[in-house]
């Protein structure tokens, strides 16, 4: 996947589009690929880096959602499951099984949880990961050992999945890449165009170079998650405003805090939320929070009231208490919520999808979460053949491998290259010192950095260290303490001088100092 290559494709292309997809997170990848999996000619154009916003800043859980069982939201739990069946299916380097436990510090919680999970059993029928069961104190303890005992009579195991979410947004883009379609980082959309009072394509630039260039289309899919309504904004002025956005933090600590390959889950915190400690790549990550936003940034920071809850609410679970100096990376992420009228709050806002067709014919998706990405693709395509008059052809997502996929032996964090690790091992024995550690505490290689740089259309050293590899997220002074040498292997693959080296780490340094705690 070459960004330059892809550039002149748009470039020298004469015909119209079948489609343009704005947007390069979850939706819009999820969305562009299911385009290109019917036949259709596909463009996306993400304004920074794919997944830069709320895809890369999820809990790294691919579920069917406990929380939306106690909202009787059957329907989205069904649909859930089974969509995570298929990501588990499609993408095995990437999403996998992981064990869950509820702790329960009353004996009537046992059967309460018990009798709801089997519920959440059923409802997954076929792409059931295997049954929730009770378990005593001890095989508690046996799962998670470093579970506070004090109080604790028992717990419920259950099945959910785990996931990488910014590599899987990657993957879509390479994806798409290898059927055919165009997806293009760092390209914003400065405007709509309009024939007869229909949108049909797009003015964008090079947000590198600063060139401009006209896509036409037979349709324009809006699916900007948080950024949903600047782009409606842009077809409809005075468009009522569709998202409510929440922040949910989370905090990132040294997995001796649970060393465990089972999650623990909290399952009311004091303001009603579910709480996790998921296993990641050898550290902990905890949350998250809930917190209402009037502002969108696209780099969101955590508030001292978040953190300070994250680690009130896991310390009473734990035996050893963690502390603020204790976390490694914290890092929050703006959820795109529908708007909905009798909601308190925005955790009882629906993760129901929700797709709306202009006036002028601009097709937008929002709502939803990373579990339903496939069928969120789905049924926004299903409904595009109609508003654009395409000929009708079927999803190819529902079985379709992603790239690299494959069965691996382990849960590392190259693991997540499927089958381009062994390129990428080749890769580093082309040169002495690309197979050592970008720093101790991270599990990456300078080839690892080198591969994402010509593959995977990594152009700054922020996608380096937080997308392509997850420096940033699982320890942010490591990050910032690797980024000279990084920065300069980047500047060297790309051809950049001195300065732009020396910029990008003063700019990666100040990005990172927000995901350590004040």
């Amino acid at each position: 996947m070459n960004r330059k290559a892809l550039l002149n494709r748009i470039a020298s292309e004469k015909q119209p589009w079948d489609v343009i997809v704005i947007g390069g997170g979850a939706t819009g990848l999820g969305v562009a690929l299911d385009s290109v999996s019917r036949g259709y000619r596909t463009v996306l154009l993400e304004q920074h880096d794919f997944a830069k916003a709320t895809s890369s800043r999820s809990t790294k859980i691919a579920h069917g959602g406990v929380r939306y069982m106690q909202q009787a939201d059957f329907a989205l739990v069904y649909e859930a499951l089974h969509e995570r069946g298929r990501m588990i299916q499609n993408a095995p380097h990437l999403v996998y099984p992981l064990k869950y436990i509820i702790p329960t510090a009353h004996y009537w919680e046992l059967p309460f949880f018990g009798i709801g999970l089997k519920f959440y059993d059923a409802l997954s029928g076929r792409s059931s990961l295997g049954p929730s069961l009770i378990l005593s104190k001890k095989q508690t303890l046996e799962h998670l050992p470093t579970l506070n005992p004090d109080k604790l009579v028992g717990g419920i195991l259950y099945m959910d999945g785990q996931f990488d979410d910014a590599r899987l947004a990657l993957t879509l883009a390479l994806t798409t890449a290898d059927l055919g379609g165009v997806p293009l980082n760092y390209c914003p959309v400065d405007s709509l165009l309009k024939t007869n009072g229909r949108v049909d394509g797009v003015v964008a630039h090079d947000a590198f170079t600063g060139e401009k260039f006209e896509l036409r289309a037979k349709i324009v899919i809006n699916a900007t998650g948080i950024f949903t309504d600047f782009i409606r904004r842009m077809d409809e002025p005075h468009a009522e405003q569709m998202l409510s956005v929440s922040q949910g933090t989370h905090i990132v600590v040294d997995g001796s805090f649970l060393p465990s390959t089972t999650a623990l889950m909290i399952p009311k915190t004091d303001d009603g939320r579910l709480l996790f400690g998921i296993p990641w790549y050898g550290k902990l990550v905890i949350g998250t929070t809930d917190i209402p936003m009037k502002d969108i940034p696209i780099e969101p920071k955590p508030l001292k009231e978040e953190i300070d809850f994250l680690v009130k609410h896991s310390s009473r679970y734990l035996t050893r208490p963690i502390r603020h100096e204790d976390i490694l990376s914290v890092f929050a992420g703006l959820r795109p919520l529908v708007r909905a009228k009798g909601a308190s709050t925005t955790s009882k806002l629906s993760r129901t999808h929700r797709i709306e067709v202009s006036d002028a014919k601009l097709l937008t998706i929002t709502g939803g979460k990373w579990t339903t990405y496939r069928r969120m693709a789905q049924d926004t395509m299903d409904e595009a053949i109609k508003v654009a008059g395409l000929a009708h052809k079927p999803t190819g997502t529902k079985d379709l491998p992603l790239h690299g996929a494959m069965e691996t032996p382990d849960r590392s964090p190259n693991s997540v290259y499927g089958s381009d690790i062994a390129k990428i091992e080749q890769l580093g024995d082309q040169e002495p010192g690309l197979n050592e550690k970008i720093h101790p505490n991270l599990p990456y290689t300078y080839a690892e950095c080198l591969w994402s740089i010509r593959e995977e259309m990594g152009a700054t050293l922020e996608d380096v260290l937080s997308r392509r590899t997850r420096s940033l997220l699982l320890d942010a002074r490591a990050s910032m303490e690797a980024a000279p040498k990084v920065a300069r292997l980047i500047a060297r693959e790309l051809g950049h001088d001195a300065k732009w080296e020396q910029e990008q780490v003063a700019e990666y340094l100040e990005l990172a100092k927000a995901y350590l705690p004040a």
